[in-house]
């Protein structure tokens, strides 16, 4: 098993990663889990991400970072560009990035889901 380390690549994105999954494949069901002060996206957003055996330093870390992606997309940029962003900012691979940026997306800002799905 490997650990990736992201470098916090939006100001706060701090999460270990391993698995391997396409930008495409991420916005699939989402399962909640328990955290403490979450709401129902964070659940499943922390889920999602634990489902894929990314580990986070806090689950605040994680979600805050997760919060930067929508910022990023409402300032303009692509998912395309967002994932990038990870992927220059950090030891993530584009898959990861991918995963990453998509769940965010499926969490927390799905008006972006088309865009990040190519329709």
């Amino acid at each position: 098993m490997t650990s990736t380390q992201i470098r916090k690549p939006f100001r706060r994105l701090s999460l270990l990663a391993t698995g391997v999954t396409p930008l495409a494949g991420l916005l699939g069901v989402l399962a909640a889990s328990a955290t403490a002060h979450a709401t129902t996206a964070d659940d499943a957003f922390l889920a999602a991400l634990k489902a894929k055996g990314i580990n986070y330093e806090s689950p605040d870390a994680a979600v805050n970072s997760g919060h930067t992606v929508c910022h990023e997309l409402d300032m303009g940029q692509t998912p395309e560009q967002v994932a990038n962003n990870v992927l220059s900012s950090s030891t993530l691979d584009s898959y990861h990035a991918g995963y990453f940026v998509g769940v965010s997306i499926k969490a927390y800002c799905p008006k972006y889901a088309a865009a990040a799905s190519g329709s």
